[in-house]
């Protein structure tokens, strides 16, 4: 997986392929499908939910620039793989999911049986991200959003990053967000990608 369908599309932070080494992704999907669990796609899970494809993984973790010392929210938490990626490269992930049976299943995998004691877990919209903890210094949103998510981003630290999809309920571009010293944000279009609706009071 890492060679073929990672290193050979471009994806280059070592820490990153590590990582994705590392994670065992066929822990996080349904058994059924966990012959599948190396494929070069998304998967479905529970809830009408889809695990992300390796690639879109790797990728919007590397867009995130992470160097161990970094508080990370995660919209989304799905099948939980995403922040088990993340647990390795950042200091602390915290990860919003609106059906608290992923976020259960998604707890007893990274928690219980793979023992990452960095990842912290709310049930709700994630739209709205978790002010309580915030601000945090990256962002990343695992679903596809109908447009700037104003909300998340105004809980990044002055010179957060966020990875966000954005555009239609079926297909989206994957956009880059990184806070400027005045508070504006530049923005950078990475890929055209697909992914869930994001739903949520500003969501779907």
């Amino acid at each position: 997986m890492v060679a073929r369908q990672l290193q050979s599309r471009g994806i280059r932070d070592e820490r990153v392929l590590g990582a994705m080494a590392k994670v065992p992704r066929e822990r996080f999907i349904p058994v059924g499908s966990r012959h599948q669990a190396y494929q070069d796609a998304a998967l479905g899970i529970a809830g009408g939910q889809t695990i992300s494809q390796p690639y879109m993984v790797a990728l919007m973790t590397e867009a995130l620039h992470l160097a161990c010392t970094e508080r990370v929210l995660e919209v989304g938490t799905g099948s939980g793989y995403q922040a088990a990626v993340l647990a390795e490269l950042a200091a602390r992930v915290y990860t919003v999911e609106r059906l608290p049976e992923l976020t259960e299943a998604a707890r007893r995998v990274l928690c219980d049986e793979l023992g990452y004691a960095n990842v912290s877990f709310r049930v709700g919209d994630g739209t709205l991200g978790w002010p309580t903890e915030a601000p945090f210094d990256r962002v990343i949103v695992t679903a596809g959003a109908p447009g700037r998510p104003q909300t998340l981003l105004d809980q990044l630290t002055g010179s957060g990053e966020a990875v966000v999809p954005v555009g239609g309920q079926h297909w989206q571009t994957l956009t880059h967000y990184r806070r400027r010293p005045d508070g504006t944000f530049e923005e950078t279009r990475l890929c055209e990608c697909a992914f869930v609706k994001l739903v949520g009071q500003e969501g779907w």
